[in-house]
C-alpha cells in the first residue's frame, strides 16, 4: 500500500526524467480475465482524462473486458477523476453512495478510483478509513499497474492503494481505445512546475516532463495513416514543451513538424501565457493545418489579483501577447479562462476583469467561481466573499461572455468553411 504525501508532491528536484517503454505488462494470470465480462468508465474533468480513460480503455480491452454504458452489468466500475474543483469532487462521491448500494447486491463488482483525486493526500486517506469496500486506488503515475492491481485485489480479496507523490517519468507503450476514429489526443507533455497559488495540478501530476518528440511524431503518422483527420497534442502547460529535454528541442518545432506530416487539423492546449513564445506565433501563422485557435487563459483582470495567484505576468504583458496574435495569426480565435471570488477579490478587482473582458472580446470564457483546494498556498488566505456576491459576479461575467460569444459566432453567418462531420 502507498498513500499520498503532500510535501513529497511539491518536491522539484535536478532527477533526470526516465523514458520508459516496457513498465506495461499483463501478467499471464490475468491475460482473459475479462471475458465475457463487462466495464464501465467515468470521467471527470480535463483533456487530460480524457486522453487517460482511452488508455485506460486500452489496457481493459487488452484484458478482454468490453465497454458498457449500463452501471449495473458493469464488472468493474472505474472512475477517473479530477481535483480542479469542489464540483467534480462531489460529484465522484455521489456516484460512490450508488456504486456502493450495487455492491451490496454483487460483491464481486470490482470498483478502481483513479485520477487527480487520490493524489490528494485527504481523499485518499478518506477511501481508506470510510471506504474500504472501494477495491483499487491508484493515482495519475500508475495506470500502466491496473493489470498488475486487478490480479493482486482478485487474489488477496482486499483493498489496495497504491498511489505515488513522485516528481514522475514519461511511460510508454500503453494500449489506446480512442473515442473517435478521426479526432485523437496526443499526449506531449506532463505535469507542472508553474505552481499557480490556487491549483492543485502541479501536486497531482508531478513536475513538468516532455515526451520525445520521436515518439509523438511517430504517434501523429500512425493517426495519420489510419484516417485520422486532427490531432490535439496536449499538456497541463503545452507551451513549455521541450524546457526539460536536453536537445533543446521546443513546442514551435514540434508544431512545424507535426504539420509537415500532413495531418489535416492540428490544435493544441492548454497555453500559458508566460510561455508563448513568437517563433510559436510564426509556425502557427505558416501553416495551414494549424488550427488559428489559441486557449489562452487571464484568470483575472486584476494584477494585484494574478500576482496572489501567482500567474507570474501582468496585464500589460497579457494584452501585448493578445494583440500579437491577433495581428500576426489570420482569423485566429482566442479563448479563455477566468475565476471570480478569488480571496480577498475587491469589486474593484472585479471590474478590472469586467474591463478588460469588454476591451478583448474573447470568443469564448470559461467562467468559474473560486474553488478552495486543500495543500495549495491560495487554501490559507481568508475567504471573506460571500458566496452570494460571487455567484453575483458570475452571472454578470457570463452575460458579458455570451454577448461576445454570439458576436463571434454571427461572423459566420453566410459563410461556407471547412469542416469535420462525425456522427454518433
Amino acid at each position: 500500500m502507498n498513500l499520498p504525501n503532500i510535501k513529497e508532491a511539491r518536491k522539484r528536484t535536478d532527477k533526470k526524467v526516465e523514458f520508459l517503454y516496457d513498465k506495461y505488462k499483463i501478467p499471464d494470470s490475468v491475460k482473459d480475465i475479462g471475458k465475457g465480462k463487462k466495464y464501465l468508465i467515468l470521467t471527470y474533468g480535463c483533456q487530460m482524462n480524457v486522453h487517460d480513460s482511452e488508455n485506460i480503455s486500452g489496457i481493459m480491452k487488452e484484458l478482454k473486458y468490453t465497454l458498457t454504458d449500463d452501471m449495473e452489468k458493469a464488472d468493474v466500475i472505474i472512475l477517473n477523476t479530477c481535483a480542479i474543483r469542489e464540483n467534480a469532487h462531489n460529484k465522484v462521491m455521489g456516484i460512490l453512495g450508488r456504486i456502493k448500494h450495487l455492491k451490496e447486491k454483487n460483491k464481486d463488482i470490482i470498483t478502481i478510483i483513479g485520477g487527480c483525486m487520490p493524489q490528494e493526500e485527504s481523499v485518499s486517506n478518506t477511501l481508506k478509513e470510510k471506504y474500504k469496500w472501494v477495491d483499487i486506488v491508484l493515482g495519475t503515475h500508475n495506470i500502466y499497474e491496473i493489470p498488475k492491481l486487478l490480479d493482486n485485489v482478485m487474489k488477496e480479496k482486499k483493498q489496495d492503494i497504491e498511489v505515488y507523490s513522485v516528481e514522475g517519468d514519461v511511460i510508454e507503450g500503453l494500449p489506446v481505445k480512442r473515442d473517435s476514429k478521426y479526432k485523437a489526443w496526443v499526449n506531449i507533455q506532463y505535469g507542472c512546475d508553474k505552481f499557480c497559488s490556487y491549483c492543485i495540478v502541479p501536486y497531482t501530476r508531478g513536475k513538468q516532463r516532455s515526451r520525445k518528440h520521436e515518439d509523438i511524431l511517430k504517434e501523429v503518422e500512425s493517426l495519420r495513416d489510419n484516417g485520422y483527420l486532427e490531432v490535439t497534442l496536449l499538456g497541463q502547460n503545452v507551451n513549455a514543451y521541450g524546457k526539460d529535454l536536453e536537445d533543446n528541442y521546443t513546442l514551435a518545432e514540434l508544431l512545424s513538424d507535426t504539420a509537415k506530416t500532413g495531418i489535416k487539423r492540428i490544435r493544441f492546449v492548454t497555453s500559458h501565457p508566460w510561455d508563448f513564445t513568437d517563433e510559436m506565433i510564426d509556425v502557427i501563422a505558416k501553416y495551414d493545418n494549424i488550427m488559428p485557435y489559441i486557449h489562452l487563459p487571464i484568470q483575472s483582470g486584476s494584477d494585484d489579483i494574478l500576482k496572489k495567484m501567482n500567474r507570474k505576468y501582468n496585464i500589460k504583458e497579457y494584452k501585448t501577447l493578445f494583440y500579437k496574435l491577433k495581428k500576426k495569426i489570420p482569423n485566429v480565435s482566442i479563448t479563455t479562462d477566468i475565476i471570480v471570488g478569488f480571496p480577498n477579490e475587491s469589486d474593484e478587482d472585479f471590474e478590472k476583469t469586467i474591463d478588460i473582458y469588454n476591451e478583448l472580446k474573447f470568443d469564448l470564457a470559461y467562467t468559474f467561481i473560486y474553488s478552495k483546494r486543500e495543500g495549495t498556498p491560495a487554501a490559507k488566505l481568508k475567504d471573506d466573499i460571500s458566496l452570494e456576491v460571487k455567484e453575483e459576479r458570475l452571472q454578470r461575467l457570463n452575460s458579458i461572455v455570451n454577448k461576445y460569444a454570439k458576436e463571434a459566432n454571427m461572423k459566420y453567418l453566410n459563410k461556407v468553411v471547412p469542416d469535420t462531420i462525425e456522427s454518433l
